[in-house]
């Protein structure tokens, strides 16, 4: 029978665990993200880096990245160096880098095929902004949310991704998108995909 009161012989009790560290992990996402030109585009920016592949290991708001990067051990950026960073990562221009970076790695040309969907992100807040505003939605919610856009390679690769006003119509996202990029790129042709709620006489 044992006696669970009985103190086993010293040092034998369990070791504390005080820090932890993903390495493989990290350094596989680093290696994949310096592949795909990111790192170059950003000019070495480890706060960019580090809020992108935070969300990669786990979904989390700004905020909470820092306990996420903490927990792979590496130690982030303080908040208010987010923020302060934050203005530039919303510039077109910045996008419009990292999406060079990702048709470069995709090895577009003419008459590429691509793939485009829309997505909505609701927002908990009764009122619209001229932005985040009620919309069509399919799970007929009445919050305030903006339009997504993705445009991917035939694989399913990332190129672009474009923010639209909550009540914009899908039917509208689609050839500004796509003709930006094709500007963007200088694709003179491209062969699009896309699901029937895209349609309309005008496209």
């Amino acid at each position: 029978m044992l006696d669970l009161g009985v103190a086993g012989p010293p040092g034998s009790e369990p070791l504390p665990i005080t820090s932890s560290q993903m390495t493989h992990l990290w350094d596989g996402l680093c290696a994949a993200y310096r592949v795909l030109g990111f790192e170059a585009v950003a000019k070495g920016d480890n706060v960019f880096r580090d809020l992108v592949l935070a969300r990669i290991i786990e979904p989390s708001s700004k905020i909470d990245a820092a306990r996420v990067l903490s927990e792979v051990g590496v130690e982030p950026a303080s908040y208010a160096t987010i923020k302060r960073r934050l203005p530039i990562y919303a510039r077109p221009s910045w996008r419009q880098s990292l999406a060079t970076a990702s048709a470069a790695h995709a090895g577009l040309g003419p008459a590429s095929l691509v793939l485009f969907d829309v997505s909505t992100l609701y927002f908990e807040t009764d009122s619209g902004d001229g932005f985040r505003e009620p919309g069509f939605s399919k799970e007929r919610r009445l919050e305030p949310q903006i339009t997504l856009g993705l445009l991917t390679d035939a694989s399913g690769f990332p190129l672009t991704v474009e923010a639209f006003a909550g009540n914009k119509a899908e039917t509208a996202t689609m050839l500004p998108v796509i003709n930006a990029f094709k500007a963007a790129h200088r694709l003179t042709d491209v062969t699009v995909v896309a699901d029937a709620g895209m349609i309309s006489e005008a496209n």
